[in-house]
């Protein structure tokens, strides 16, 4: 009888060694300050002296028009107390936030205000740490230099495409710096917008690439403060409504897609988060055709990529660039509204190469996943496929 009831006894054992775990892990999932007891305090101190510094520079010289060719080549070296911070390609990133009409003491304050860090652990796999600022608008992710130098050599590619479509669903890097500290090695990292900001009532977030192989990511306890991503699997039989939208975030994600392609990236992600409009942002039909009208005449009079034409239809030149209306949101490029529910979406982690590491692992995959959907695939293949998740998740 006891060898009988082993089997039974066994799995029971697992789950609930499994829910442990998970709830310990829970508990470390979140957005936590940076204050003086936490390992990063002196870390991010420095941080956000340098980049005080850093953006300083950026308010007292502006970058010139038109660009330069070395614009993406510069390296401005600011020595400190204790520290040296190192700024890439400022002329370059400086331009891109104005073009985003985002102004340099915005920024600064952002970077720089009294309020601490916050660093964001999560449940990726990524060996990178994650910092917010204070009012959560920004992102400073730490980064390998074979990462930085693949961004660097690609930045004018990567801002020639924003260019040609500045509603483009990438994330916006908005600057590249290192940190030097004595004894210790250089660290770097970007700064980009977040694609979750405000954060306030999301009720979701996901973490999409297409595939299904260990895309399943166990949802945090019922009233838990920790911030879990979920990832495909969890997504199934949902569907993400967005009616006249539609249209435009699947041929703005294949546009995507394809300049990643061309880079041979693969491993990015779509991200998603769904948040419930307001009752008075929920507008009938003849109501949102009218908002949306007047929205793009005020895009238009503040200057803002709305792209319409005095007839409210879409002019030549945005029609070729596939421009839409932005929402009136404090994120609207990566923002769509649908009927019920507002959506954040936006292509993060645009990094991984398919070199030869990537081939051996798509190999070894291939044997261990046979007939399955994993996520190490050529980047031609993998653009198709997100493209093709999207189309069939959408209404």
């Amino acid at each position: 009888m006891a060898a009988a009831a082993e089997p039974e006894g066994r799995p029971q054992a697992r789950r609930r060694w499994l829910f442990w775990r998970g709830h310990r892990q829970w508990k470390l999932l979140g957005v936590f300050e940076i204050d003086p007891e936490h390992e990063f305090y002196g870390l991010t101190c420095r941080l956000r002296a340098g980049l005080g510094a850093a953006t300083q520079a950026a308010i007292d010289h502006p970058p010139a028009d038109p660009p330069s060719e070395g614009d993406c080549a510069t390296v401005l070296k600011q020595p400190h107390e204790g520290f040296e911070l190192r700024t890439y390609a400022a002329p370059a990133f400086a331009r891109l936030r104005r073009s985003l009409g985002l102004a340099e003491e915005e920024y600064q304050a952002s970077l720089c205000s009294r309020g601490p860090y916050l660093q964001f652990i999560s449940n990726s796999k990524s060996s990178a740490d994650f910092f917010l600022t204070h009012d959560k608008r920004f992102f400073l992710k730490t980064q390998s230099k074979r990462e930085i130098r693949f961004l660097l050599s690609n930045l004018p590619r990567y801002l020639r495409h924003l260019e040609r479509y500045p509603h483009s669903l990438l994330v916006r890097f908005l600057g590249v710096h290192s940190i030097i500290l004595p004894r210790r090695r250089k660290k770097y990292f970007i700064i980009m917008q977040s694609v979750f900001y405000p954060d306030e009532r999301i009720l979701e977030r996901y973490d999409i690439k297409g595939c299904r192989v260990n895309r399943w990511a166990e949802p945090a306890p019922e009233g838990s403060p920790a911030i879990v991503v979920l990832k495909d699997c969890n997504f199934e039989g949902k569907t993400i409504a967005l009616g006249a939208q539609r249209p435009w975030l699947l041929r703005q994600l294949e546009l995507d897609s394809r300049f990643l392609e061309e880079l041979r990236v693969l491993d990015y992600s779509l991200l998603l988060a769904l948040q419930p409009l307001h009752a008075d942002e929920r507008q009938p039909p003849a109501l949102a055709l009218a908002s949306l009208v007047g929205r793009a005449a005020r895009s238009m009079e503040q200057g803002a990529p709305g792209g319409m034409d005095a007839a409210g239809e879409p002019g030549a030149r945005a029609a070729a660039q596939h421009r839409r209306l932005l929402p009136a949101a404090s994120n609207p490029l990566h923002v769509l509204d649908g009927p019920q529910l507002r959506y954040f979406v936006g292509v993060i982690d645009l990094f991984t190469v398919y070199g030869c590491r990537k081939r051996l692992e798509h190999l070894w995959k291939s044997v261990r996943y046979r007939g399955q959907a994993f996520s190490t695939v050529c980047p031609a293949e993998y653009a198709r496929r997100l493209c093709r998740w999207a189309e069939t998740h959408t209404l």
